[in-house]
């Protein structure tokens, strides 16, 4: 804590004398807002990728859906659709869209039309049909949409009229408008698709992006910054701030000096450690979510010894996740039993799972044969809601399993870096998590468990079990919460038999600002979003 407020210290007097020199000039800029974020976003196309740093980037600040989640409620309401109709079958859903909303205007394109069903369609059939001319543009696929199986479950998306369009299905699927209420489920502009197709750039699509979202993309320096400016044209309530920026600061420690400083506003995924910073500086405070996530450690079991479940139930008992709480967590965090978290309506609470045995960890692994093993952790590089220091884990895991005779080397990248060899699945076990898009228990179990997610990359054990599969495909199946909860129930017991992943938190969302900030939006699937954001001037606001 003392090398940490020496830093701010340090870092707070090199601001200062920059602001001082920066203010002597005659410049004039717009109001704006910064955000330290933690990372480079992979693309600026959320349907490639599920990177929670991409997704904070694009989605709420670039794009729309055709339905929203209510922040509050947690009910699907309307977007880009102002309100639909599904058959008594479960399997047609349509659409009506909203009229008057406008595409962003940049340098690459001047949109000559509105919105229209034109662009669903595009979005969409983009993603399911092989013969659509930018299915393969993408070189990473459409991640969370093969995982879930979307091109099975659409038979087709019909075009009914300008303002009108049906999405047919194959079978019934109760977590369809859940899915279609994620940050993967953008609308795209198909005129400034055709665009480029005409002009042979269509890779431009996912890199100078065009939306109906608050903002739009000006600049995008790497390890630096993402500059938007506000769109004049949305279609709700215009944003406060003229201009957000992304400042990328990948050092949490960093990224508080920056706050305190006010190079920055608002400051994403503090450390534990770092509250009581906050709670002692008079102009700074603390928001917070519960989340929708999980933290685990994956073991990749199409690889030895890790396919046999001896050894990956053996690992599961050989660490102390309570000693992660403390450590890593510091009351931020409840222990995971499993894969859904206690706000889940499908939660089942398991006391008895994986409970911190080391004589029983070394029991198993004599069982299995194994003696001297050696394995290699993956830690990301980078914060995230559901794991705030992947290093320090792999560290307390390193420690617990020599314990019971094991080594461990901790390896890591860049997060780029990290991400493409990720996508290769040539790695022993890998420490990361998951923050679900929608609060449908589908999505903690078909995006990284499920057959058809070994063809993305989101699938992190490499594990495929039919039966899952069957328990999954049924639970989707019925629109009977109760029914569904006993097989998701199922899914869970299944899960921890075959320990594909050892879980062991459930974090909640935080985010550091400025006390004059207000309005700056935490879902609890994840991301955030500044279209409302505002700055409090008065202090009686304050």
């Amino acid at each position: 804590m003392k090398q940490l407020l020496k830093r701010i210290k340090l870092i707070a007097g090199i601001s200062l004398i920059n602001l001082l020199l920066t203010a002597c000039g005659p410049q004039q800029v717009p109001t704006g807002l910064v955000y330290c974020s933690e990372g480079n976003p992979e693309t600026f196309n959320p349907q490639l990728v599920t990177s929670g740093t991409t997704i904070d980037a694009t989605s709420q600040q670039l794009y729309d859906s055709l339905v929203d989640y209510d922040p509050v409620s947690g009910e699907i309401v309307p977007a880009l659709a102002t309100s639909w109709e599904t058959s008594a079958d479960g399997l047609s859903y349509r659409f009506k869209l909203r009229h008057g909303v406008q595409f962003h205007q940049t340098s690459l394109f001047s949109p000559t039309r509105l919105f229209n069903a034109d662009d669903v369609l595009f979005s969409f059939n983009r993603v399911i049909d092989t013969d659509n001319p930018y299915h393969r543009v993408s070189k990473t696929g459409y991640p969370f949409f093969q995982s879930i199986g979307f091109n099975q479950t659409i038979n087709q998306i019909e075009r009914v009229a300008d303002d009108e369009v049906v999405f047919h299905l194959n079978q019934s699927d109760a977590s369809f408008l859940s899915n279609l209420a994620t940050g993967f489920s953008v609308i795209l502009s198909k005129e400034y698709a055709d665009n480029l197709l005409a002009q042979g750039t269509p890779e431009l699509l996912d890199r100078k992006p065009v939306g109906t979202g608050p903002f739009k993309l000006v600049k995008y320096v790497k390890n630096e910054l993402i500059r938007y400016h506000r769109n004049d044209n949305f279609w709700r309530t215009l944003p406060e701030f003229e201009q957000l920026v992304f400042n990328i600061t990948p050092q949490s420690s960093t990224r508080l000096t920056k706050l305190i400083t006010g190079d920055c506003s608002v400051s994403a995924l503090p450390k534990a450690g770092e509250l009581p910073v906050i709670k002692e500086h008079p102009n700074l405070e603390l928001d917070t979510q519960l989340g929708f996530n999980v933290a685990f450690w994956a073991f990749n079991t199409k690889k030895k010894p890790f396919d046999d479940v001896r050894v990956r139930q053996a690992l599961a008992y050989a660490v102390d996740k309570q000693n992660i709480l403390r450590a890593v967590y510091q009351e931020t965090a409840i222990k995971a039993t499993g894969m859904l978290p206690p706000q889940s309506w499908a939660y089942h609470y398991n006391k008895s799972t994986y409970q911190y045995n080391p004589e029983k960890a070394r029991a198993l692994l004599d069982d299995a044969g194994i003696e001297n093993l050696t394995i290699d952790i993956w830690a990301m590089p980078v914060a995230r809601i559901y794991n705030p220091n992947a290093l320090k884990t792999a560290e307390l895991i390193q420690a617990d399993l020599a314990n019971i005779g094991v080594k461990v080397n901790i390896v890591t990248y860049d997060w780029s870096v990290f991400n493409q060899k990720l996508s290769l699945n040539d790695y022993d076990s890998v420490l990361i998590g998951w923050n679900a898009d929608n609060s449908d228990p589908d999505n903690f179990f078909s995006p990284m468990m499920s057959c058809d997610a070994l063809k993305s990359s989101s699938n992190r054990a490499q594990w495929c079990n039919l039966e899952l599969d069957r328990i999954l495909a049924k639970a989707k199946a019925t629109t009977s919460e109760s029914e569904r909860k006993v097989l998701y129930q199922q899914a869970e017991a299944l899960f921890t038999e075959h320990v594909p992943m050892m879980t062991f938190a459930h974090a909640t969302q935080l985010t550091f600002k400025s006390k004059d900030i207000k309005q700056t939006q935490l879902t609890p699937f994840g991301g955030i979003s500044f279209e409302r954001a505002k700055k409090i001037t008065s202090e009686e606001e304050l």
